[in-house]
């Protein structure tokens, strides 16, 4: 993939070097180079998806926590499929669908990230594994990030304009905080 990515860059610089594109011409050039970015990145973290996956192999998984991981990638999955054929058709329209998904995939990662947190104050021995699958489920949300990029760039490509709503974002996994049993509450 890495590969991949460096070909279609250079590519690109070579032909907005030697044929000087203009208008869609060169927002096709501009959105493959972003794109290929996009999707090398993506690569990156699905390798260290399965890293942690195999990682947990064989231990005890919470199967509603495995479950909800599983769910979230499934719609991660369909989103980059939902923008790769948005790109290939030039379809503006599925690509703000992809877009506007974002925020499920983020309240998603959320909820999964304070059950997690939950299942590890609960029983100590639940940290190794939830650790790793709170590393996968970031990986996947960051995925699905990707994806929205992807949709943008689409968005850009074909229309000539930049998205003029904010992106939907609801990842509050940084203002998020679970009480640990015992403590003295401030």
């Amino acid at each position: 993939v890495d590969q991949i990515h460096r070909e279609i860059e250079e590519k690109s610089i070579l032909v907005i070097a030697k044929r000087q594109p203009v208008a869609s011409d060169l927002r096709e050039l501009v959105a493959a180079i972003r794109i290929a970015s996009d999707l090398e990145r993506i690569g990156d973290l699905a390798k260290n998806v399965s890293k942690r996956v195999l990682a947990i192999e064989g231990e005890y998984h919470p199967q509603k926590l495995v479950r909800g991981v599983e769910h979230m990638s499934e719609l991660v999955l369909e989103q980059l499929k939902m923008v790769l054929d948005a790109y290939a058709g030039k379809d503006p329209a599925k690509a703000i669908d992809v877009w506007r998904q974002d925020s499920g995939v983020d309240t998603m990662y959320t909820s999964l990230f304070r059950e997690l947190l939950t299942y590890m104050m609960e029983d100590p021995r639940n940290i190794s594994v939830c650790t790793h699958l709170l590393f996968c489920a970031k990986n996947i949300e960051r995925i699905g990030d990707h994806a929205t990029n992807i949709a943008e760039t689409v968005f850009y490509m074909v229309e000539g304009q930049i998205i003029s709503d904010e992106r939907p974002k609801a990842d509050a996994s940084s203002e998020t905080s679970v009480a640990f049993p015992g403590a003295a509450q401030g």
